[in-house]
């Protein structure tokens, strides 16, 4: 707990510090979209190598996308580094972000390719990871609750006030789950659901993995969010334990992009090339995250969620990276989830 309040207090210089334009020779702003532990070792690491000094600013997926979008016309950030794809894809087709191929991009998975291709080379993934649930076996015991197999499952009387998921507005993690959960049932089904599971909640979270950090310290029964969140958890030794709904589930591609008008450009395209590299990736697993990598020769953790393992729907990037997609489905969610009564 030390260490990561030392890690959070860090990182609130630097969002002070990112507040003015990074145009200084040698360095970069990278707006960092995945755990503050990851975020600051890979500044770490990569000025290391480099020279390169970092600033960097640590925010959810979806804030992210807000932010750059409003400084379309004076950007204040070079590289937008992970969170999940979908909002890259956004960013791209409203040419938020530069094109660019790098040249470690035929060492990638095809996810991760297709990826850069949809996008017209604007962003790449760096990393997968599926959504599921997360569950507190002591909680679980101790509440004499049946642990949730399957989406249905979460509409439960006996959960009421027992769950905990992110919100939409500023978490990538919840659009996905959004996204899914419409792929899976059909958006008048989803959004049935999505009512009734608004029942159960207890909080809406601004980052996608607070539910898994809840849930593993018994702050909430259950969490929606991706795996790999909760799988850190329980290797820390948390009671927690994880699930793919029966119905399917879907998943990010983690990306990665250059902000249009960067004034570091040159810098953002060595942390774009670093970035895939099998060593920078190994990070990952450094600061406690267990995804996919996307480098083919990158080392995965043996205790790493399996995507091969796992029943997960044909996930239409394509469609629900679209920005009108986005927003069409986060305004009706908040009209009409969001605004509910508890």
């Amino acid at each position: 707990m030390v260490r990561r309040l030392a890690a959070i207090a860090a990182f609130a210089i630097g969002l002070v510090l990112g507040a003015a334009p990074a145009s200084a020779q040698g360095s970069l702003t990278v707006y960092c979209s995945v755990l503050v532990e990851w975020c600051q070792l890979a500044s770490v690491e990569f000025e290391r190598k480099t020279g390169v000094k970092v600033t960097m600013a640590n925010k959810g997926s979806g804030e992210t996308f807000a932010q750059i979008r409003a400084e379309a016309t004076n950007p204040r950030g070079d590289m937008w580094w992970g969170g999940t794809g979908d909002p890259h894809l956004q960013a791209a087709e409203a040419g938020l972000t530069d094109a660019y191929t790098s040249p470690l991009q035929n060492a990638l998975h095809p996810w991760a390719i297709r990826q850069a291709q949809q996008s017209g080379q604007r962003t790449v993934g760096i990393y997968a990871g599926a959504l599921g649930l997360a569950f507190n076996t002591e909680q679980l015991q101790r509440k004499k609750l049946e642990a949730p197999r399957c989406w249905q499952d979460l509409l439960a009387d006996n959960l009421r006030g027992e769950i905990q998921m992110s919100n939409p507005a500023s978490s990538g993690t919840a659009y996905t789950a959004i996204a899914t959960l419409v792929q899976v049932m059909g958006e008048e089904p989803a959004f049935a659901y999505l009512k009734r599971l608004h029942l159960n909640v207890n909080q809406y979270t601004r980052s996608g993995p607070a539910p898994a950090r809840a849930a593993a310290r018994g702050e909430t029964t259950i969490g929606i969010m991706f795996v790999h969140d909760a799988v850190a958890e329980a290797i820390a030794g948390f009671p927690v334990k994880t699930a793919i709904p029966c119905e399917g589930s879907g998943y990010e591609i983690g990306s990665m992009s250059i902000i249009k008008g960067a004034r570091n450009l040159e810098n953002a395209k060595k942390w774009y090339d670093w970035a895939l590299t099998p060593e920078a990736q190994a990070l990952g697993v450094r600061a406690k995250s267990y995804q996919v990598p996307s480098n083919r020769s990158s080392p995965i953790h043996p205790d790493a969620p399996k995507l091969t393992d796992m029943k997960l729907i044909d996930y239409d990037f394509a469609k629900y990276g679209q920005s009108i997609e986005r927003k069409r489905l986060i305004e009706r969610w908040e009209k009409e989830v969001g605004a509910l009564p508890k």
